[in-house]
């Protein structure tokens, strides 16, 4: 408990400005430029992939995969329409698949960064003739190839995220939606607080522990900028309780969800991690015992144009007005009396 007393009283000290900075540092990074910069290591990622895949025990860590896959599928299923041809993009083991009916999308190409991902197939799920290993920011699909393209909790991890949702705008065929889910704004903020606090405490500055994500009220822009119409953009934050921190840096690990920052650094000490989970204990531990975890879910549709598609009416060109609709319904009434 001295730990957290003492990272507490330093955060205090440094005043109003750090703290407003620490504050800005949970949400994630503003929306790309042009240039792309590199911010994920993406043969990490691949390799942290390729790991989680091969764990005897892989399924229990795939409780919140499969959760989010069910709603990506759920939304599909909302759209009063057949597709002949779907990708799902970033598959891991297939999760989105298993809940997307064959009547519904009636072929689904599913792909994925991890070649060992793709060998380690869900038994439940479906087409695993139709499996692609490739980079996400290299999509080797022609244009207007797809009906549909869903993706779930993948893309945070892409560097280039308008770049790729430009791609996905082109591999679609017209009329055709995007539905996608990925964590952003203030995921993990407990965790990364919590780290942040303990490296303050015991050198003096702080590491980035907790890759950056994507602030979920840029999401609508991204989809805008890159082409997409009839755009729906929510949020949904999922906390799931855990003995403590330790026990969710397992889960993390098992999810390949932990850091591939390239400014990560390469390891934490152990009386680093310590004061992270007394400090984590201290700052937002449930009665229980338990400690929460926040995962903020950003759920996108957007549609490729097509001129089909229902369009705004032109300004001024109504042929009522709004004060009219009153006087309107006074007539109604009393015509039904």
């Amino acid at each position: 408990m001295a730990t957290v007393s003492s990272a507490l009283r330093q955060l205090r000290a440094l005043g109003a400005p750090f703290r407003r900075a620490a504050l800005r540092s949970l949400s994630s990074t503003p929306a790309q430029s042009a240039a792309a910069p590199k911010v994920f290591d993406r043969d990490v990622k691949r390799r942290q992939r390729d790991w989680a895949a091969r764990s005897p025990n892989v399924h229990q860590f795939e409780i919140l995969r499969d959760e989010i896959a069910w709603q990506v599928a759920d939304r599909v299923a909302d759209v009063a329409r057949e597709f002949e041809h779907g990708l799902d993009l970033g598959c891991g083991r297939g999760h989105v698949g298993k809940h997307l009916d064959m009547d519904l999308v009636h072929k689904l190409t599913q792909c994925d960064l991890s070649q060992g991902m793709l060998d380690a197939f869900d038994d439940e799920t479906r087409d695993k003739e139709y499996q692609v290993c490739c980079d996400d920011e290299a999509l080797p699909f022609d244009d207007n190839t797809f009906d549909i393209v869903v993706s779930s909790l993948n893309l945070h991890w892409v560097n280039d995220l308008p770049g790729v949702l430009g791609k996905v705008k082109k591999i679609l065929k017209p009329d055709g939606p995007f539905v996608g889910a990925m964590f952003g704004g203030d995921t993990l903020y407990e965790l990364r607080c919590s780290l942040q606090l303990a490296e303050l405490e015991r050198h003096g500055g702080f590491a980035p522990r907790i890759s950056p994500f994507v602030d979920s009220r840029d999401v609508g822009g991204l989809l805008q900028h890159a082409g997409f119409t009839l755009l729906t953009v929510d949020t949904d934050d999922v906390v799931i309780n855990y003995p403590s921190m330790l026990e969710l840096l397992l889960d993390l690990r098992g999810m390949a969800e932990t850091n591939a920052a390239l400014s990560r650094r390469p390891y934490i000490r152990s009386d680093t991690l310590q004061a992270a989970a007394a400090i984590y204990q201290a700052m937002y531990g449930n009665e229980d015992g338990t400690v929460p975890a926040t995962f903020r879910v950003v759920h996108m549709v957007g549609w490729k144009p097509d001129p089909s598609q229902p369009t705004a009416m032109r300004r001024g060109s109504a042929e009522k007005s709004l004060k009219d609709l009153g006087v309107d319904l006074e007539t109604l009434q009393e015509q039904l009396k």
